[in-house]
């Protein structure tokens, strides 16, 4: 077996993944739905033996040794491939995903214009989030070309494997593939701060080592980009805290309210052209909550992000009910996936804010504590008002080219 033309396939019929598993037929998934492209299942050791085909000997040494590799193939005029490569029940599996050589213009995706301005931060931690194939790499890429385009300056990748190749323009790019350029994330960063970049974006965070270092980076004036496995702003702050030991939480909570600039989360829908759009949460740390993530009250925070729409920040149902408005998705498909089907049924039957949360924004109650009564209140409140100059216009969703190449 092959590998070259499933490959070229998968391009040619814009798939994202390809799915090599004994005892099932090759299969590829397109627009979220995994299609059969054989008509015959794999049999045993097939799979190995193309899986040795593309794994160098030192790859292939590790493979035996652990059971697990990734790696990262790239075919001229197609594009780049991601590769995991597993054993389960015996077998070798494989699961490959298709990453497009063309990185699509921010203004061609279904995304907030907030997330131009993130990126062109001096400083701060920018965090991507979302589940496994929800278009997160392909996000933060166009936000690293839009300020390619316009901005001079050093840009910094370490990435395990690369996935989009940048071309230098305004800023330099410098791409680092664990493995290849560099043994490990944590040597990649330590070496960072002698290769003066103005931004550094880490592929995944997946340790704690990796976290600090983002935080120290952005706490020393540089602008922060990663990804991080979470399926909204509140479960990834979770999952950054639970990263490490309860006694370094208090300076963990201190720094993030102090370095974190913003949280983006992002879905997949299927849109009324059957492609699938994103829905998009976005988290500023505004005064409020930092305020909130310093005293680790979590919880709370989407009821602010609520109310806060005039300096950027948006839920999952407001971005569903603006991409149903919008004619971009059916009602049925918004409601699906809203996290308050009742809430967001109320909007679009009725308009306006939420049944629990219409009116006036109202701060929490728990705030008051920590603050002396009115001067600092009143402080906070200029302060959000004053950000809602340097908000770009309203959310309005683009027309899509292609979003669908899927990263992890």
């Amino acid at each position: 077996m092959k590998i070259d033309p499933y490959l070229h396939y998968m391009a040619e019929k814009d798939a994202s993944d390809l799915f090599l598993t004994t005892g099932a037929p090759a299969s590829i998934k397109i627009q979220g739905e995994v299609i059969p492209v054989a008509d015959t299942p794999l049999k045993p050791g097939v799979v190995l033996r193309v899986a040795e085909e593309i794994m160098n000997e030192e790859q292939c040494a590790i493979f035996e040794a652990t059971k697990e590799m990734n790696l990262g193939l790239s075919i001229p005029d197609v594009g780049r491939f991601r590769v995991n490569i597993y054993m389960q029940r015996g077998e070798a599996s494989m699961v490959i995903r298709y990453i497009s050589s063309h990185i699509p213009a921010i203004d061609t995706l279904y995304v907030p214009p907030i997330l131009k301005k993130l990126v062109m931060y001096k400083s701060g931690l920018v965090l991507m989030v979302g589940a496994t194939g929800t278009g997160k790499s392909t996000t933060l890429a166009s936000m690293i070309d839009y300020r390619n385009t316009v901005k001079s300056g050093h840009i910094l990748s370490i990435e395990d494997p690369i996935e989009f190749t940048f071309t230098h323009k305004k800023s330099i790019i410098g791409q680092r593939e664990v493995g290849i350029d560099t043994m490990s994330y944590q040597s990649a960063l330590r070496e960072a701060m002698r290769e003066a970049p103005d931004v550094i974006m880490i592929g995944e965070i997946r340790d704690p080592e990796t976290m600090q270092a983002a935080l120290n980076f952005a706490d020393t004036g540089h602008l922060v980009l990663s990804t991080l496995h979470a399926v909204n702003s509140n479960q990834a702050l979770d999952r950054v805290i639970n990263l490490f030991p309860t006694a370094a939480r208090n300076k963990i909570l201190q720094d993030l309210s102090l370095n974190l600039r913003s949280i983006v989360s992002q879905r997949l829908v299927k849109g009324v052209e059957a492609r699938r759009v994103p829905a998009v949460e976005v988290l500023i740390n505004s005064p409020f909550v930092a305020e909130l993530i310093v005293q680790g009250k979590i919880g709370q925070i989407k009821e602010i992000m609520e109310k806060s729409d005039s300096v950027g920040m948006q839920t999952f149902d407001q971005s569903l009910l603006e991409l149903f408005e919008a004619g971009n998705i059916s009602r049925e498909e918004a409601l699906s996936n809203a996290d308050s089907r009742n809430n967001l049924e109320w909007r679009m039957s009725f308009g306006g804010g939420t049944p629990e949360l219409s009116g006036e924004y109202v701060r929490p109650a728990e705030l008051d504590s920590t603050q002396e009564a009115g001067s600092d209140i009143e402080h906070d409140k200029a302060q959000e008002t004053a950000g809602k100059e340097d908000v770009l216009d309203d959310l309005k969703p683009f027309s899509v080219v292609k979003i669908d190449r899927r990263s992890k």
